[in-house]
């Protein structure tokens, strides 16, 4: 059997118009003589981080497992059954630097585990949140080092929440104690973010009809690449590449039917689905093709804004967000608000599901990956920041032991979590914000 020499380039891309086209990865990007190639806990692998938000707490009745394990799931947490295996559920995490208690500050800390500084002007200072510290140590040969993604398109200036500046609820993550980083809710400008076509909405426009499918544009070249790799890569490629196409066909859905609706939308710019959950699944696609293209390690989300007023009416809760969670113990806004948890857990279980389905060098992409989904928010009513929902999700490099409930007694400070992430993806930190130690029994005792 021939060996070659020298294996195909991770950083090998398809040259397109407007675009550098970056391929998943193969197996012809493994050297063959490595005794690790292609292995599911193999120490070099690509370690991805992703971190997701949602607002204003949650129904804790409806959210909490009984028991250790997640045999068997809460209501709110049943979507996650087919990839439970691989979620860890935490309860009883607190952010004390969250306090005095608020919608800005839930949303400031919980990346930062940083106490916002009390501004309504641009003299705001929060602290370097915990994706942009891990961007910066294995973000740095990708395209992007981060993406920053959020579902609400507008964002609101001056103060926001009881003399907190905006800028507070607007970003999730900041680069430095003085830097928000805005975050992108338009699936084509962040689609042409990943894959090309950048600048003004004219200039995009002008580069689409240039070309009609990004994937046009570089077929010549895929037919070369197809020629000199193996069958398993071919099939690899074919799949990644349908999976582009695909979100490229739902973009220029959203942008027609948008296009074609007589009534105006000033917060929904052309090419945004109408229907929530269509636009988050588009936004989580997005997460999968710039992991699987190996463009970005790290991904923050905000599914929703603090203090949202979005209603859900496709699970019966026509009431808008945020007055519900004022709930004052009333069963029905209870249940509402276990209602709107549950849905948003049922949007992230898709999207691990698509991640366990998508395979990559002896495992899939979930086993290569890790997120933190929960809320800077315990209880929405009191506004407090202890027991906080928080779960964690994926393999971790096959260091992640899921399917298990971990409760701590004593209120335990998220910047714990936040430092036992960043260790296992070969951050060198001692501490991070206000963390006293680290979550020791959540990852199998294997270095990265």
């Amino acid at each position: 059997m021939m060996i070659p020499r020298k294996a195909l380039s991770r950083r090998t891309v398809l040259q397109g118009a407007g675009a550098a086209f970056a391929l998943p990865l193969l197996d012809a990007m493994i050297p063959s003589m490595k005794a690790t190639a292609a292995t599911a806990a193999a120490p070099e692998r690509l370690r991805r981080l992703g971190y997701i938000y949602i607002p204003m707490g949650f129904n804790p009745a409806e959210w909490i497992p009984n028991g250790d394990s997640l045999e068997t799931l809460s209501p709110t947490l049943m979507p996650l059954d087919p990839v439970k295996d691989q979620v860890t559920v935490l309860t009883g995490m607190d952010l004390q630097n969250a306090y005095p208690g608020s919608h800005a500050t839930s949303n400031a800390a919980f990346l930062s585990a940083a106490r916002a500084k009390r501004t309504e002007s641009t003299d705001y200072r929060l602290g370097t949140t915990v994706d942009q510290i891990a961007a910066k140590h294995i973000g740095g040969q990708t395209q992007l080092p981060s993406l920053e993604l959020s579902m609400d398109l507008l964002s609101t200036v001056g103060q926001c929440d009881n003399g907190y500046a905006c800028v507070y609820q607007n970003n999730l993550s900041w680069s430095s104690p003085t830097t928000p980083l805005p975050s992108e809710a338009h699936p084509r400008i962040v689609f042409e973010t990943l894959f090309g076509d950048g600048g003004t909405p004219e200039q995009r426009q002008a580069a689409l009809r240039r070309r009609a499918s990004l994937l046009d544009s570089v077929t010549e070249e895929i037919k070369r690449l197809k020629r000199v790799v193996g069958p398993a890569d071919r099939n690899r490629i074919d799949g990644y590449l349908e999976s582009v196409r695909e979100v490229e066909r739902r973009i220029a859905s959203a942008e027609a039917t948008a296009k074609d609706n007589p009534l105006p939308d000033l917060d929904r710019p052309v090419g945004v689905p109408a229907q929530y959950a269509d636009h988050a699944r588009l936004m989580f696609d997005l997460q999968l093709l710039a992991f699987q293209g190996d463009i970005t390690r790290v991904v923050s989300f905000q599914l929703a804004r603090e203090a949202s007023t979005r209603t859900y009416p496709e699970i019966g809760v026509p009431d808008p967000h945020h007055p519900i969670t004022h709930h004052g113990n009333d069963p029905e806004k209870l249940a509402k608000i276990a209602k709107v948890n549950r849905f948003h857990v049922s949007l992230f279980a898709e999207f691990l599901q698509k991640l366990k389905a998508t395979p990559e060098a002896g495992g899939t992409l979930l086993d290569h990956t890790l997120y933190l989904y929960g809320s800077g928010m315990g209880d929405s009513d009191a506004h407090d920041h202890t027991n906080l929902p928080i779960l964690v999700a994926g393999g971790a490099a096959g260091n992640m032991r899921g399917g298990r409930h971990i409760r701590y007694d004593q209120p335990t400070p998220l910047a714990n979590l936040h430092l036992t992430i960043l260790n296992k993806a070969g951050v060198p930190l001692d501490s991070f914000a206000d963390s006293d130690g680290t979550v020791e029994d959540l990852f199998d005792p294997v270095s990265l």
